[in-house]
C-alpha cells in the first residue's frame, strides 16, 4: 500500500488483536472487478480476481484457462472463433 493512502475510507477494515493485548487496525485492498469476455461482455470463468501483488506470485497456468484465447474469450466465443478460423483455412 502506498503511504497515506492506508486510511482512505476505500479500503477494508479489520481489527486485529496483538499479543501484547494492544488492537489495531489492517486495511485491506478492494479485489478489482471479474474479467470479461471481449466478443459477448458475459463474465469469464476460471480467472483470478485478485491484487497486482498477490496476482505475481500466482503461476500463469492458475491465472486464466489453458485453452485457446483463454482468459479472452468465454468457452462460447472461443468456440465460434475456432471454427470460423477451420472454415476460412478449407
Amino acid at each position: 500500500m502506498r503511504p497515506g493512502k492506508s486510511k482512505s475510507r476505500t479500503f477494508g477494515r479489520k481489527k486485529i488483536r496483538l499479543p501484547g493485548g494492544k488492537t489495531t487496525t489492517h486495511y485491506s485492498q478492494k479485489k478489482p472487478s471479474k474479467q470479461r469476455c471481449v466478443n459477448c461482455g458475459s463474465f469469464l470463468h476460471g480467472v483470478v480476481r485478485e491484487i497486482a501483488l498477490k496476482l505475481s506470485r500466482i503461476a500463469k497456468t492458475k491465472k486464466r484457462p489453458e485453452r485457446a484465447y483463454g482468459g479472452v474469450l468465454c468457452s462460447k466465443c472461443s468456440r465460434e472463433k475456432i471454427k470460423e478460423e477451420a472454415r476460412k483455412n478449407v
